[in-house]
């Protein structure tokens, strides 16, 4: 007996649709989808410290931030859970149908978001609400991911595979980069009462906007999985069992890329509120200035590892990063300032935003088709739910632990350190043909 996987009100993968779109607009649509469901995740980042002060009834102030923090990093604990589910999905259905369901999904937890009083208003209802809407978030990502960097990597050549999976940090870069310009804005604009009260629920009811915009913009994308029932779609023990070297490789790859991210785009704007003693409203810059540069060099670094190889790019970048980062917390621990502190922020990012793209690309090709997506959400999805969704949580941790404010310094480098035997685990596939 068959089982039919599609969604109510999608289309079926393989069904007649309008005229496709080229590759560039398809490029414009995977990105744009993408990246309006990580802003969705990611401005809760931004506001996590005054979330904290509102639904977590800690009277300590580093209670209430490791609350905020942790119930960030829960989100996180979902996205394997997603990965593999709509992962599956998006390997036997299509991709189409699985960054449709996870635009639905993204929607209604921005719904959550809006409309759940504070502690003060409902008691333990509030952080109950705000951790279930977490958990949808995370969900949604996990199956996000593999679904649409495994349409981007599909939809190129052999000898642009690298310039295409460089859009998916791109739209992640975006994403956070439109999300701290609206905090920003919000806090600048609000006074602090205004902002408590409901400013920072604006922040979330942009995001309600990903169900439709989404939806519009990616419905004429051509499918890349294989058609349904071919004999060539694997399964998940399959993968583990035929793939589990290479699968391995992957997740200490993506570990890597999991802690420098979180620490330099997201973290260091809450370091700036909670460490340096900056208001949010300039703390926020810090992530601007690290989402300018993903953008920018994103693209770029794809490009570059198409050109002289997936593995230099990775190698040089990590470590790049990992002799940099301690003397940059006690360059801006020395003296904080905005300036410094945007200074360190913009030099971390550009080893930070070279790796990702690379790494991604060549964690791709080393799965075959018929299980990438999967493959993909499993090993992204495994190494941002530990090490990306609670470095905050670590690093802050660390600091209470240590008294040393460059501890989390210390985090990345570790990570950094993992990342690294993961790349001796894999060989350099560029111009390898993909399954």
């Amino acid at each position: 007996m068959s089982i039919d996987y599609t969604i109510p009100g999608v289309a079926a993968p393989h069904a007649a649709t309008a005229r496709p779109l080229s590759r560039f607009k398809s490029i414009a649509a995977i990105t744009v989808g993408n990246g309006l469901e990580f802003y969705d995740f990611v401005v809760y980042s931004f506001f996590a410290t005054l979330i904290g002060r509102l639904y977590f009834p800690v009277s300590d102030p580093t209670g209430q931030l490791l609350l905020s923090f942790a119930t960030f990093g829960v989100g996180f604990l979902m996205r394997p859970l997603g990965g593999l589910l709509i992962g599956m999905y998006a390997d036997r259905v299509g991709r189409k149908p699985a960054v449709a369901l996870t635009l639905w999904l993204m929607g209604l937890s921005s719904v959550i978001f809006v409309v759940t009083p504070t502690y003060a208003q409902i008691g333990m209802l509030a952080p109950i609400m705000i951790l279930l809407a977490r958990l949808v978030q995370g969900f949604a990502i996990g199956g996000e991911m593999g679904a649409s960097t495994a349409l981007l990597l599909e939809y190129a050549d052999d000898r642009s595979r690298g310039f295409y999976t460089g859009w998916q940090p791109f739209s992640q870069g975006l994403a956070a980069l439109f999300g701290a310009l609206v905090g920003l804005l919000l806090s600048n604009v609000l006074e602090q009462q205004a902002l408590e009260a409901w400013g920072w629920r604006l922040a979330f009811v942009i995001g309600i906007l990903v169900i439709p915009v989404g939806l519009v913009i990616r419905r004429r994308l051509e499918e890349t999985a294989p058609a349904a029932g071919e004999p060539e779609r694997g399964s998940t023990l399959q993968l583990l069992r035929e793939h589990g070297r290479a699968l391995v490789a992957s997740i200490l790859l993506m570990i890597g890329v999991a802690s420098s991210t979180y620490i330099v785009v997201y973290y260091l704007s809450n370091y700036a509120v909670s460490q340096l003693h900056m208001p949010l409203s300039l703390g926020i810059w810090a992530a601007c200035v690290a989402a300018a540069v993903q953008v920018v060099l994103s693209p770029l670094a794809g490009w570059l590892s198409d050109r002289v190889g997936r593995r230099p790019v990775v190698l040089w970048s990590r470590v790049a990063l990992l002799l940099m980062i301690y003397p940059a917390f006690v360059l801006i621990n020395a003296e904080p300032s905005l300036t410094r502190l945007l200074l360190v922020v913009g030099c971390l990012s550009v080893p930070m935003s070279m790796t990702s793209p690379a790494s991604m690309v060549l964690v791709s090709e080393v799965l075959p088709q018929r299980m990438r997506a999967t493959g993909l959400s499993i090993a992204y999805c495994v190494a941002i739910a530990i090490f990306g969704g609670f470095a905050q949580f670590f690093s802050t941790e660390l600091i209470h632990l240590t008294a040393n404010p460059n501890a989390p310094a210390f985090y990345v480098i570790g990570c950094g350190l993992v990342s690294l035997i993961g790349l001796a685990m894999v060989p350099e596939t560029l111009g390898r043909r993909l399954s």
